[in-house]
């Protein structure tokens, strides 16, 4: 396990009046806090990932994989807040095929299976997030739901999206704020939350908490 402290924050709205731990190792959400101006340490969580359980909802889901990550983390940091996310893409049912839940793909040819079933629909991106505080036993768990328009795209612009190399390590194997940008028609709910973070949800609760405030 890796740390990485980022002390010379941004210039940003706000300023962290307590010690905050992101328990992920994705640039991705790093940014987006950083964004904010938040001085943060990073602390990567390595707790399993487990499939949804049998009937699960994609929310619930993802609020108990932000969990297990956070506390993962929590442990080595007990004087620190901690905050951990997990995003996954929701497939809804259909005629044909049942809802599904999309995590990274697995290789190229899942990398295309997944933008293959994306390609000219809408879906749902959902990202679980958990809040650990020092000396309180229950972490606060939140989700944010965003529906996000695909364009139909052909298998040749699928293919050679993912050669580029971009969809490795995303969820639904695109990144809207990347090379993946030309797949996406529309979006209905928080743009950041599809890139892996609902920034102003977490500000919010960030605030609520007194752990950051205005510059």
């Amino acid at each position: 396990m890796t740390n990485a402290y980022l002390s010379d924050a941004p210039l940003g709205a706000y300023r962290t009046l307590s010690a905050l731990v992101l328990a992920s190792n994705s640039p991705r959400r790093r940014d987006l806090l950083g964004s904010l101006g938040l001085a943060l340490e990073i602390c990567p969580s390595n707790a399993p990932e487990p499939p949804p359980l049998p009937l699960e909802e994609p929310c619930d889901y993802a609020k108990r994989m932000a969990r297990m990550k956070t506390l993962d983390v929590a442990v080595l940091y007990p004087e620190c807040a901690v905050l951990g996310a997990d995003t996954i893409v929701v497939l809804p049912a259909s005629e044909a095929a049942p809802a599904q839940i999309l995590g990274k793909p697995a290789d190229e040819a899942d990398a295309l299976r997944m933008l293959t079933l994306l390609s000219g629909r809408a879906h749902q991106v959902v990202t679980g997030c958990c809040l650990a505080l020092p000396g309180q036993e229950e972490p606060l768990c939140f989700a944010e739901v965003t529906e996000v328009a695909m364009r139909a795209s052909t298998r040749e612009e699928l293919a050679a999206y993912i050669a580029t190399g971009e969809p490795a390590d995303k969820a639904g194997a695109y990144a809207i704020q990347g090379l993946g940008a030309f797949l996406v028609e529309r979006v209905c709910g928080s743009y950041t939350n599809v890139v892996g973070l609902p920034v102003a949800e977490c500000a919010r609760h960030l605030l609520d908490k007194g752990l950051i405030a205005a510059r």
